[in-house]
């Protein structure tokens, strides 16, 4: 697999306190998926305890591998519609993924949203490809501290 390339703020995280996004390819594996989280969260001193809640689009809501990465890591998960996510006002957007998906950003718009509206901030922006060309972005957004976050209200 190829290394990823991560944006990230350092610090240490305190425990359940990151909303984690995810943007992948259809068919994206379990270890894939895996290991871009996990690279995503080394890269801000972070671990598997830090994890508040998964979040993504609603079309990936029947993804085997993210599935299974949520059921494996015990992580509870959100998923949010396109025009929710296109609601939130991300620095980087993806004229590709606007096409595709209907918003231009998923993983970050994701991790904000899950995050809180009152607080949350993007910490890492990490971009994963394997070697069978499956792409993952993972952004991690610290949760609001003066809010309960979407994660944590009832649906």
């Amino acid at each position: 697999m190829s290394p990823g390339v991560s944006d990230a703020e350092p610090g240490a995280p305190g425990r359940s306190s990151v909303a984690v996004g995810i943007g992948c390819n259809r068919g994206t594996s379990l270890q894939t998926l895996r290991r871009a989280v996990f690279e995503a969260l080394e890269a801000v001193r972070a671990g598997h305890g830090d994890v508040a809640v998964i979040a993504t689009v609603d079309r990936k809501a029947n993804e085997p591998g993210l599935l299974a990465l949520i059921e494996t890591e015990g992580w509870p998960a959100r998923f949010f519609s396109a025009d929710d996510l296109a609601r939130i006002d991300v620095s980087k957007g993806s004229a590709r993924v606007q096409r595709l998906i209907g918003t231009p950003s998923v993983s970050a718009a994701a991790a904000l949203l899950a995050a809180g509206q009152f607080g949350g901030a993007l910490i890492a922006h990490h971009r994963f490809r394997d070697d069978a060309g499956c792409f993952v972005t993972v952004s991690l957004a610290r949760m609001g501290r003066d809010c309960t976050s979407i994660a944590e209200r009832k649906p």
